[in-house]
C-alpha cells in the first residue's frame, strides 16, 4: 500500500514537472529565465521546439502502464542530457541540483506504475 502511495506522488510530481517544463520552454520568450537557462545551456531557438515536444512526451508516456518504463528512460535521458550541457559550460551548481531528478525516474521504475495489479 505504501510502495503504491509512494509510487502516485512520484508519478503526480514527475508528469506536472514534465509539463511545466515543457509548457515553459514552448514559452520561452516570456519567461526570462527559461531563456537565459537555455542559452546558457547552448540549446539553439531551433533545438526550443523539440526539446519541449520531448519534454511533454515523457509526461504524456509517464501516465499509461504499457509506456511507463520508457516514459522513465526518456525522462533520464533528457535529464542526464541536460546535466552533461551544464557540464559542458562549467555550471556544476546545476549538475548537483539535478542529481535528485535523475533518481526520480529509477525509483519511478522500481516501484512500478501504481495502478497495475
Amino acid at each position: 500500500m505504501i510502495k503504491n502511495i509512494a509510487s502516485l506522488v512520484l508519478l503526480i510530481v514527475s508528469v506536472a514537472l514534465s509539463f511545466k517544463h515543457g509548457w515553459d520552454t514552448f514559452n520561452y520568450k516570456s519567461n526570462p529565465q527559461s531563456l537565459k537557462i537555455m542559452t546558457e545551456l547552448g540549446i539553439s531557438e531551433g533545438m526550443t521546439p523539440f526539446m519541449g515536444t520531448l519534454t511533454i512526451l515523457t509526461g504524456i508516456l509517464l501516465l499509461f502502464p504499457k509506456s511507463f518504463f520508457w516514459g522513465n528512460v526518456l525522462n533520464a535521458m533528457s535529464i542526464v542530457l541536460i546535466m552533461t550541457l551544464a557540464m559542458r559550460t562549467g555550471n556544476i551548481k546545476m549538475v548537483v541540483m539535478e542529481i535528485p531528478f535523475l533518481m526520480i525516474p529509477f525509483i519511478m521504475i522500481w516501484l512500478k506504475y501504481p495502478f497495475k495489479n
